[in-house]
């Protein structure tokens, strides 16, 4: 099992003081989180691409490249970069350097997007959605596969027999399907035997994603792959607390905030108080209490579904920079050597 931390650098407004930090202090405040998930023991960190006022991280691999220096073990990842609207020669040039500068720790997590800022922000129409993610997906691939390219498609200039670089620390350098519940994404990345991420966010029970992973493995073991050396990650909002009272009362008033504002966007019912209780039960989709409760959870998530990652993201909505770090300190030194232990256990 591998455990991590996941953030798209929120700059919503404090709930307290109605105060919103900048952008620069945020970003600031991300490289002390992913500096101590590594001296805490986490094994990856991962930033995802937004395109909005209320997100600081248009550019995850400057973000993280910033903390490859101040770290030294714990792999850097996108959560996720939004490859339909993005160039995929760029993309793995990127995460290349990054790899350079980090001695080998930097992965791609990519996906379709479930916001959308980005597809007119860079001259794309939502209708080809789907077919400009397989396009640039195929591009990005190639490019991973070969030092010289050659390659054509509808939504990209054609690239005839050129060289790409930097070329990447590691061979291959890894490459992530992610998917916010898509099972023709679990078939995707089966298919192509690379590693898969799911979001299991919401008012959902993340045991019902055990299908997801079924597809997954299925695909891959038809198209020749070897299932027992594909990871698979989950991605769930949470926060650790010295106490689940704590946790619960702490984690709610950005939690609430933030849910709703994306209601309102989406055109959704009101998130409440009860809906945040029923997600942080057992069942539910929300790690949120004390390190013996979360990684309860956890293990019962890999038992039951099958994950061998779990990113946990935190904050969600803006909270103290303070209360973030602390869920992070638990989640490292506490939360994650149960769970090693208990899967431990479980193999013999």
């Amino acid at each position: 099992m591998e455990f991590g931390i996941s953030t798209f650098v929120e700059t919503t407004p404090d709930v307290e003081t109605g105060e919103t930090l900048s952008h620069a202090q945020r970003l600031r405040e991300v490289v002390e989180e992913i500096v101590l998930a590594d001296q805490v023991g986490l094994d990856v960190y991962g930033v995802g691409e937004h395109h909005r006022p209320d997100f600081a991280a248009s550019s995850p691999a400057v973000l993280m490249a910033a903390a490859a220096s101040l770290t030294t073990r714990i792999r850097l990842t996108s959560t996720v970069m939004i490859l339909s609207s993005a160039d995929p020669v760029r993309v793995f040039q990127d995460f290349a350097t990054l790899d350079g500068i980090s001695n080998g720790r930097a992965e791609i997590m990519v996906g379709r997007g479930s916001f959308i800022e980005s597809f007119p922000l860079f001259g794309y129409d939502l209708k080809d959605y789907e077919e400009l993610f397989e396009e640039k997906l195929d591009l990005l691939l190639k490019i991973r596969e070969s030092e010289k390219v050659t390659w054509s498609g509808k939504h990209r200039p054609d690239i005839a027999d050129l060289g790409i670089y930097p070329r990447p620390e590691q061979n291959p350098l890894p490459v992530w399907i992610a998917s916010a519940g898509s099972l023709e994404s679990a078939v995707r990345a089966g298919t192509l035997g690379l590693p898969f991420a799911l979001a299991i966010i919401g008012n959902v029970n993340p045991a019902d994603y055990a299908k997801h992973v079924r597809l997954y493995k299925e695909a891959a073991a038809k198209a020749g792959h070897d299932v027992s050396q594909l990871p698979i990650a989950s991605h769930s909002h949470g926060f650790v607390a010295e106490s689940n009272q704590l946790a619960l009362e702490k984690f709610f008033p950005s939690t609430h905030a933030r849910t709703n504002f994306r209601a309102v966007e989406k055109g959704l019912p009101p998130y409440t108080r009860a809906d945040y209780d029923s997600a942080s039960s057992f069942d539910g989709a929300l790690y949120v209490g004390d390190p013996e409760t979360v990684a309860r959870k956890i293990i019962h998530l890999h038992e039951h579904v099958g994950i061998t990652r779990f990113l946990l993201h935190v904050p969600h909505g803006s909270m103290p920079h303070a209360d973030v770090m602390e869920a992070i300190r638990l989640f490292g030194t506490e939360v994650a050597p149960r769970v090693r232990e208990e899967v431990a256990r479980l193999k013999k």
